[in-house]
């Protein structure tokens, strides 16, 4: 065990911010957090010599600690951030977190550098953001997948949904393909021939309880499962509202295409992928402590990809 002596001091502040989302408002909050660690020196003499010994801690003293902004979801992607500060001040840096609500502003912010990197999404969903918004953001690592859920409204079961049923799907374009993809899993609608993660509502060729599709905002639809007979909800917003996945009347298979490609990952910058602040948040994201964070709290709601 070492001897050395750890100095933990944490700061934590909450600041408030308008940030679009779709039409309407969202809140942004940012956290951030110091942590410092001091160093000890242990000496021993004896009649014949006078020995000293060192040991230090990886992380330096805290006015060296190297800041470090990353914008994320509430959860579980600013949960499994915080898991992560104290393996990040071991390795220097000092992590601050900022919370957003919606899907654009997060990217928008680090587009324009008010963010070092973001975590919130998954990879197709970045690629077709960089494509609407002439953007140049890349993947620097997957971190984790989140099972996609088909959840109750107004209908208890997915036998008892009745013709021209109502069902909740993500407006944007990758989610409400996957959402697509986890309904024709179910038998509920029919795909064109090789329907990929590109297809839309256009191509449903077969649809025969004449489902209907209220599209919505992704981080709008746990608030409107009420008001339609079934909702197929994005993971991290399903966690948020408190839905859990072992109620959902269906989730993605351990080997769809969706659980195969919709790993959330920390997005940066093209270029800054190997920079030494986004290596090191990388190693912290995908280290045994948070791992073992991820696998404790949400119980299969979030699986490491690591």
């Amino acid at each position: 065990m070492k001897k050395s002596v750890i100095a933990l001091a944490v700061t934590v502040f909450t600041a408030a911010a308008l940030t679009a989302c779709g039409g309407g408002k969202g809140e942004t909050t940012g956290t951030q957090t110091t942590a410092a660690e001091s160093k000890e020196t242990t000496a021993a003499s004896n009649d014949s010599e006078t020995k000293e010994t060192q040991e230090s801690e990886a992380a330096p003293a805290a006015g060296e600690l190297k800041k470090i902004v990353v914008g994320a979801s509430p959860a579980p992607h600013a949960e499994i951030l915080r898991a992560a500060k104290d393996v990040l001040a071991a390795k220097g840096y000092e992590l601050e977190i900022m919370e957003y609500v919606d899907y654009i502003q997060p990217n928008l912010a680090l587009e324009s550098a008010d963010l070092d990197a973001n975590y919130f999404q998954h990879l197709p969903y970045l690629e077709s953001f960089n494509g609407e918004n002439n953007t140049k953001l890349v993947s620097a690592a997957a971190i984790h997948y989140e099972p996609f859920g088909i959840y109750a409204g107004k209908a208890a079961s997915l036998n008892e949904l009745p013709d021209g049923a109502t069902v909740a799907v993500p407006n944007d374009t990758s989610n409400e393909a996957r959402a697509l993809l986890l309904l024709e899993a179910q038998g509920l609608i029919k795909l064109k021939e090789g329907a990929d993660l590109t297809v839309t509502k256009n191509d449903i060729v077969e649809n025969p309880k004449n489902l209907n599709l209220y599209e919505v905002e992704a981080a709008q639809i746990p608030r409107v499962v009420e008001d339609v007979d079934i909702a197929v909800i994005n993971g991290n917003y399903a966690i948020e509202a408190g839905f859990k996945v072992s109620e959902a009347l269906a989730v993605e298979d351990s080997q769809s295409i969706a659980a195969t490609t919709y790993g959330n990952v920390v997005a940066v910058r093209e270029g800054h992928e190997k920079d030494e602040n986004i290596v090191a948040l990388v190693e912290a994201l995908t280290s045994d402590e948070v791992k073992a964070f991820i696998e404790s709290t949400y119980e299969g709601a979030v699986v490491p990809l690591f």
